[in-house]
Formats: structure tokens, sequence, C-alpha cells
């Protein structure tokens, strides 16, 4: 292999590794694997802790509840504040959690679309 080549394929293998360990995760929706590989300092265990306590309790309303899941320290949280990121969940936990889903304040909850009644 000539030696811009293989510069040019460890430039992309580089690149495309810095971004995948980059991209901001939904703990709420992520499997353990993408948050392995998303987080630092956070392995396969840690990873299959978060997602068991979000399949026991419901989903994450905040990046900060993580600290109740057993491993997970508030310094390891804001090690990867800008890399975690919680959505709303609208659709009930899949396992029965506690917790009801959420839905932002500025989004409607869906009505069937009905017609008024004639009167005539």
């Amino acid at each position: 292999m000539t030696t811009p080549v293989r510069f040019l394929l460890a430039t992309v293998l580089t690149i495309a590794a810095t971004a995948s360990w980059c991209t901001p995760v939904n703990v709420n929706t992520a499997d353990a694997t993408t948050i392995a590989a998303s987080l630092s300092g956070i392995g396969p265990a840690k990873a299959q802790a978060i997602v068991d306590y979000r399949q026991k309790h419901g989903p994450f309303r905040s990046v900060d509840e993580l600290t109740q899941v057993k491993g997970i320290s508030q310094k390891l949280i804001n090690r990867n504040r800008a890399d975690l990121h919680v959505a709303a969940v609208v659709a009930a936990a899949a396992a029965g959690g506690a917790r009801p889903s959420t839905r932002p304040a500025s989004q409607p909850t869906s009505q069937p679309a009905t017609q008024p009644a004639s009167h005539n």
C-alpha cells in the first residue's frame, strides 16, 4: 500500500471512530452496546445496568437520574454530559414501568377526528 493511501485510510478510520464515540446517546432508547460504545468510562456491565434500571423503573426523566443506577456516579455523568441525551418517551414503557410516560407540554395529545352532529 502506498503512503498516501495508508494516510487516507488512517484518517478515515480515525474520523469514523471519533464520530461514533462522540455521538449523543439517548439513554431512554439505546441498547447496552450503543451506550457502552458511546460513553467514556461506561463498559458493557454498566451499560447493561442502565438498560436494566430503565426496563424496571421506566424512562429516565433527566440525565442526573442515572445516579440511581448502581455504578454510575455524578462524576461519570458530568464527564459524559455532552454525550448524554434523555428524550421524552411518549409510549408507555414496554416492561410496564412504574412511572407514567412523559410528553412535552407544547405537544397536545392526539384526539380522534370527529364531526360535530348536525342539528338541521
